[in-house]
């Protein structure tokens, strides 16, 4: 299937690891032009060079002035961008006892810079009639408890999948989001050691998983991102999707069973 995707320039956001790296491929081997935005230059460049064709641009994301820097400069040395996938994101724990400073931190690192970023990539994506997809969490609809800051975050990021939507309609730009559930990514990694059981702990959460007992994969959320921003998508846009094997939207009452067979 040819998803018309070759030499499309990709911006995407924390796409030096985890569900951003498998994005990363994914475009690159559809022939698009990745475009990695992150903190970490040398993952990015390690990533480029492993898959052959991309760039990287270092870029403190909780800072708007370089974000506005950034984007300029890619706009001028690379030339107007046809896709923008805001993946950047950190469960970051900021709950209701840290109070309001923290809440207000998580949301610059999960809320502000996918506006930032839409905003000072508009006048690109009105001339290449490109599309947005934004990266959600299940924890904007089920709760996880501990995380005021980035389940409202997550929130926001449907709401505003749904506005921009309607908002550029009018100039053939489809937003969407795809929202992942469980993924082991190396934050979910770190985040299992910590348990007293990893393994066990593991098991319990697949066993509620209702599609096959397993985690969904990064590069099955990949492949949704790429078929959502190409061709073979043209006439969907304000929708939140969800990869995730069942999990987000299960009946609580479920307990989940292996297949024996």
């Amino acid at each position: 299937m040819d998803l018309k995707l070759k030499d499309k320039k990709v911006v995407i956001t924390g796409g030096a690891k985890g569900i951003g790296a498998a994005v990363v491929k994914s475009f690159a081997a559809e022939g698009a032009i990745p475009i990695i935005l992150g903190r970490n230059p040398q993952e990015a460049k390690d990533l480029i060079s492993e898959i052959g064709t991309g760039h990287s641009y270092h870029v403190e994301l909780t800072e708007l002035d370089e974000i506005q820097n950034t984007a300029n400069k890619i706009s001028t040395e690379i030339g107007p961008i046809d896709i923008l996938i805001n993946n950047a994101g950190v469960n970051d724990g900021a709950s209701i006892e840290n109070g309001p400073s923290t809440f207000v931190h998580s949301l610059e690192k999960n809320l502000i810079h996918p506006f930032a970023l839409l905003h000072h990539f508009l006048n690109d994506l009105k001339s290449t009639k490109g599309n947005v997809i934004n990266i959600g969490s299940k924890v904007a609809v089920t709760g996880q408890g501990g995380t005021s800051g980035y389940a409202a975050s997550k929130g926001g990021i449907n709401a505003l999948t749904r506005e921009w939507a309607l908002d550029l309609a009018q100039y053939e730009i489809r937003v969407n989001c795809v929202v992942p559930a469980e993924v082991m990514t190396p934050l979910y990694e770190n985040w299992l050691a910590k348990n007293p059981e990893p393994l066990k702990a593991k098991e319990a959460i697949e066993s509620i998983i209702p599609l096959g007992q397993r985690f969904t994969e990064a590069e099955e959320i990949a492949d949704m991102v790429v078929f959502l921003a190409s061709v073979k998508s043209a006439h969907t846009t304000g929708q939140i999707i969800y990869p995730d094997g069942g999990y987000t939207h299960f009946d609580r009452a479920y307990k989940g069973k292996k297949n024996e067979s």
